[in-house]
């Protein structure tokens, strides 16, 4: 996977650091899971979580001391593969398939924001 093609998953924002913790919690992105935790919630082995990682698939966030965070969000990306791979399908086409259909989403809702906004247009020019 090309880096252009990925979501910009477990990268922080400047101001990450600055927002209160409780106030982030909400936010699906927001890297909150101990790798042990976040195996755990996923019911797979700390290994697989860094195989993932090694895909580009999933990239966790690291804290200062350099141990993995994983949000919401990545444990989901996470679950779906493992589903995937527990049907029978190999590990590296279940990530390919797993990014494909974070892809479609997106551009499913870029689609949507472009006919609200295109209707928002059609009504103002009326």
């Amino acid at each position: 996977m090309s880096p252009e093609s990925q979501p910009n998953a477990g990268a922080r924002q400047p101001d990450d650091d600055r927002l209160p913790v409780a106030g982030r919690l909400d936010d699906d992105h927001f890297p909150a899971y101990t790798m042990g935790r976040a195996a755990e919630l996923v019911g797979v082995t700390p290994a697989f979580l860094r195989a993932l990682d090694g895909t580009g698939l999933i990239t966790p966030t690291r804290s200062d001391g350099g141990h993995r965070r994983y949000s919401r969000h990545q444990l989901k990306l996470a679950a779906r593969v493992c589903e995937l791979v527990d049907q029978g399908t190999p590990a590296d086409a279940a990530c390919r398939i797993v990014d494909l259909e974070e892809r479609l989403e997106r551009v499913e809702r870029d689609c949507e924001e472009l006919r609200r906004q295109g209707g928002r247009a059609v009504r103002q020019h009326q």
